[in-house]
């Protein structure tokens, strides 16, 4: 028996419903419950049980569930056969319960071992990949938690785990255990979810009311309430029901003087928010740490070189302390204690962690300068002959270029999400919903928010408006600019039943639209969320990355270390001459500059960001123009790919083949030979079949057959070959000559010829056999895509060869192979063959690319190292690709493979940026050049090339938005 399972935080869950007689069965087998012990979280679980015959049986069960440990209460239905369990996860497990129902004699069938849910979270506080990799160590530490991934760049995690082991508050809380911040973008219900502000309710009575009648609501999966904000939220099934609905529940819900109503609330972006709440913020320390720190770079550095004016800093206050060391200690102290104290705290969570990133050298070198100028400054006030150098400006100037590196990083890596940003912005913000009475008339029209459209809703798209969601055209006609979707610069011809995508343009017509697909399920919401998990997905060579900063910080520090026992040992034993130690300095002094330069020159951040920026960029790029890459993993392995292999129909051709003719080889007449034929492939899902049924339909009417189609019994599909099927008295086949070949019906010499002639003139043809004879033949043709031979050249150019695998007959793919220029074909495979034939590719050590559009391509797309699929072919082939060409133009594939490659390229110049400046940083530093040039990098400005090193490699990565096709190029040029 199948059952039906269900898990559901139950939070706000107090006791089932005993069985009390036929009434009490009428009700839900779970009414709203309240536990007042917030610490035990209690869960639901609903299945189906076998073999139940009476009440007794019910009961029986119950009493078997009592009695475990854990279980709060069961219920069981012995009409339906359905059990409610309430239970506490810490206690028992899901799996226990079915265990023990078993061990009573009852069956419990299809029983999963666990519900996986999916969650995504902000991640505030990662300044590098040693701070993405300890947040990753702390989720997966956490117990259920099967899998997480967390992106540095886009700042984001997306954790699966066993909701019946822990949630997302958990999560959460561990993350903030770590010493990072953590918010909720969605969990796995979050498909479709709307939310409503509530006019009425005024008290946890009246919400309670709200959202009982919510919950009763047909599709609705999860209400969740905030009495305090008078707000709800629910997660809906859109097949089912729809925002206006649920809006029109809240108000139904209204008793005697109780009237409640609801509007829609749309909750502020939240990544656009903490975007312009993190360019503030370091704005703001910036601006204010540039308070104290130009003041100390005059009194340090510019005044003393302008007497008269800087004579006045030499004043002593108390013996050797000077009026200018007293201003500079005064100062720089709120800098190093108050503008600083992120790295304090940021450095106290790394270390905690037992890891080390950017705060941790920050911290380090700017407190060895202010306390060791404290201690030059106490010495002064203590001594009355005393010379010694602070380095107050040190600190101070370190902390305010590197908040102005952070502060222009921000703003650069904010600009890596543009081209997602202006996706999401293509959806309109209003519609137009028509309402329409029997016979198709408009009886009223309504400007409403597109967010609370509905399935099946009408909507009316006027000129130049946006179309607000996805559906058919049931009225009008129009072209619709779609360029901003799929890439194509020329708008699309519009008619009654075409479909139409949301965020695309209607050019000039007006047009009526029938919704199909609303919120989270419309192509430019899928598109989002495709490219939001390319983005968070972590490309291969990252890894270069992550290696490297498990030792990059202690390495630093160990070098500062020996850099200034390099100088200072050195210096007491003479080695050096003394007129390399600047003025106002002793040997110490110089040794300690050179040890705090090393320390904060050395930038981890720029080495985290190199990969996740330019995948971004690249993502989003692409997405725009058209083509969806899922991931830095196919991202990097396109860049590889030196062989590509297409497929025929659909991909190389149009993909709408035509009948170009029919002819018979029997006694049968044309009328009769159609009429068998259009059975047979009537269940047939192949483009060539379709164009067989309208063509055999067409010739049917025009002989004034009125007959109804007959239906074809004991169907079978011959995959890559035909199909077979019982057409009242009659068996009938229709395929290649491979189905006939297999099947042992013989083809006749006079056949051959007419197929040979026709493979020429690359048509294919398709074979009808009545009881074992061939009885006709239809002649296909499919033409070729005008831009196929051009993509094929170009591929060459780039030193890819091209392969044409396909389950048409050897003369026909031969002769499409020589029209586009492809060299190697395998013909006659099905879709299993076309998986092995990549295969035996790649065992040659090449790395293969597939592009297809059909579900017989799935197989060699998931086979191939980089599957693409055409954007208009099936679900199934989208579903199994690693890259989707949103067009049916071919150039795209050149377009994926060539944006990789420049990709790959950006990534690895980000690379050589980064490992170079912190390789050859570190020794200028540490003052290699210094007994040879007199160069030395002062720790201030250390600290200012650390930032601009970060800025770098983002802005590297920004180039990537200037990205132009390839072929669109070259066809310009030319």
């Amino acid at each position: 028996m199948k059952f039906f399972l269900g898990l559901m935080d139950s939070n706000n869950l107090d006791g089932g419903v005993d069985a009390k007689g036929m009434d009490d069965l009428k009700e839900p087998l779970l009414k709203p419950l309240d536990i007042n012990n917030k610490d035990k979280r209690i869960r639901t679980v609903k299945f189906k049980i076998g073999d139940i015959e009476c009440a007794s049986c019910a009961t029986t069960i119950e009493s078997v569930l009592g009695k475990l440990d854990g279980v709060k209460n069961a219920t069981v239905s012995p009409i339906q056969g359905q059990a409610a369990v309430n239970y506490i996860p810490e206690l028992i497990t899901a799996k226990k319960i079915k265990e023990a129902i078993e061990d009573a004699g009852f069956p419990v069938d299809e029983f999963p071992e666990q519900d996986v849910a999916v969650t995504r979270l902000r991640i505030k506080g990662m300044a590098c990949t040693s701070c993405s990799e300890s947040v990753e160590s702390a989720l997966r530490m956490i117990a259920g938690v099967k899998n997480a991934v967390v992106g540095l760049a886009l700042e984001e995690a997306k954790v699966h785990f066993d909701p019946s082991l822990t949630d997302t508050s958990c999560i959460i809380q561990a993350i903030e255990d770590a010493g990072f911040g953590a918010d909720l973008i969605s969990s796995g219900n979050d498909v479709n979810k709307v939310h409503l502000k509530l006019e009425g309710v005024n008290s946890p009575e009246d919400m309670s009311i709200v959202q009982s009648s919510l919950e009763s609501v047909e599709g609705v999966n999860n209400v969740e309430v905030v009495f305090t904000e008078k707000k709800v939220a629910i997660a809906y099934d859109s097949n089912l029901t729809g925002p206006r609905s649920l809006i029109h529940c809240v108000e139904k819900a209204s008793r005697d003087l109780k009237l409640y109503q609801a509007s829609l609330y749309v909750p502020p972006r939240r990544r656009e928010a903490e975007q312009k709440h993190e360019i503030q913020m370091y704005r703001n320390q910036f601006f204010l740490s540039c308070l104290f720190s130009v003041p100390i770079f005059f009194f340090s550095m510019v005044l003393p070189m302008l007497p008269p004016y800087g004579n006045w800093l030499e004043y002593k206050v108390h013996n050797t302390l000077t009026v200018g060391m007293l201003l500079r200690w005064i100062l720089c102290t709120p800098v190093q204690f108050i503008v600083g104290r992120r790295f304090y705290v940021g450095s106290y969570h790394a270390l905690r962690r037992r890891s080390a990133n950017m705060d941790v050298l920050v911290a380090l070198g700017t407190n060895v300068a202010y306390f060791y100028s404290v201690y030059i400054a106490m010495k002064a006030l203590a001594l009355d002959k005393f010379e010694g150098q602070d380095f107050f400006e040190t600190s101070s100037m370190l902390i305010s270029f590197i908040l102005l590196g952070k502060f222009l990083e921000v703003i650069a890596k904010g600009k890596t999400s543009d081209a997602l940003a202006k996706l999401t912005d293509l959806a309109p913000d209003t519609a137009y919903l028509l309402s329409l009475d029997d016979d198709g008339n408009v009886i009223s029209e309504m400007e409403i928010s597109t967010q609370l459209i509905q399935r099946n809703d009408i909507l009316k798209i006027v000129p130049g408006a946006k179309v607000p969601a996805d559906g058919i055209v049931v009225s009008g006609q129009s072209y619709v600019n779609e360029s901003m979707i799929t890439g194509e610069a020329r708008p699309i011809a519009k008619r009654l039943g075409d479909k139409v995508i949301g965020g695309t343009i209607n050019e000039n017509g007006c047009l009526q639209v029938k919704a199909t697909h609303v919120g989270a399920e419309t192509a430019l919401s899928q598109i989002v969320q495709l490219v939001e998990a390319a983005q968070l997905a972590r490309a291969p060579v990252q890894k270069l990355a992550d290696k490297i900063s498990k030792f990059f910080v202690p390495t630093v520090v160990i070098a500062a270390f020996l850099t200034w026992l390099g100088w200072f040992i050195p210096g007491e034993f003479g080695l050096y001459p003394k007129h390399w130690i600047p003025k106002g300095m002793d040997k110490f002094e110089l040794a300690l500059q050179f040890g705090i330069s090393v320390l904060v020159v050395a930038c981890p951040c720029a080495l985290g960001l190199a990969t996740p920026t330019a995948v971004m960029v690249a993502t989003g790029k692409g997405a725009s123009q058209g083509v969806l890459i899922k991931g830095g993993n196919s991202l990097e392995k396109a860049h590889k790919v030196k062989t590509v292999v297409f497929d025929k129909t659909g991909t190389l051709t149009v993909g709408k083949p035509e009948v170009v003719s029919a002819v018979l080889f029997s006694n049968y007449s044309m009328e009769e030979f159609c009429a068998v034929a259009t059975a047979a492939e009537a269940n047939s899902e192949h483009p060539i079949a379709k164009s067989i049924v309208e063509h055999a339909k067409r010739l049917l009417t025009k002989f004034g057959s009125t007959e109804h189609v007959m239906e074809a019994k004991d169907f079978e599909v011959h995959t890559g070959a035909g199909v077979r099927g019982r057409v009242g008295d009659k068996m009938v086949l229709v395929g290649n000559k491979r189905l006939m070949r297999d099947c042992n019906v013989q083809v006749r010499p006079e056949v051959e010829e007419y197929v040979s002639e026709n493979e020429k003139l690359a048509r294919t043809c398709v074979l009808v056999a009545i009881d074992g004879k061939v009885a006709g033949s239809f002649a296909v043709t499919d033409p070729v895509k005008p831009e196929a031979a051009r993509v094929i050249s170009y591929l060459h150019s780039m030193s890819i060869s091209s392969i044409m695998v396909t389950g048409d007959n050897w003369a026909t793919a031969a002769a499409i192979a020589k029209e586009v220029g492809i060299d190697k074909v395998f013909a006659e495979t099905d879709p299993l063959g076309k998986a092995d034939r990549i295969k035996e590719l790649q065992l040659k050590g090449l790395t293969v690319a597939m592009v297809g559009d059909g579900i017989n391509d799935s197989p060699a797309l998931v086979a191939a190292d980089v599957g693409m699929a055409i954007g208009a072919g099936t679900d199934v082939a989208i579903e199994a690709a690693d890259i989707v060409l949103m067009k049916s133009n071919l150039e795209d594939v050149v377009t994926a493979i060539h944006l990789s490659r420049k990709t790959m390229s950006r990534i690895r110049l980000n690379y050589v940026w980064a490992l170079g400046y912190n390789i050859l940083g570190m020794p200028i530093a540490a003052g290699v050049l210094f007994p040879f040039t007199g160069i030395r990098l002062p720790p201030w400005l250390a600290g200012a090339c650390m930032a601009a090193s970060s800025l770098s490699v983002v802005c590297s990565s920004l180039l990537l938005q200037s990205y132009k096709k390839p072929l669109h190029i070259s066809a310009k040029s030319a």
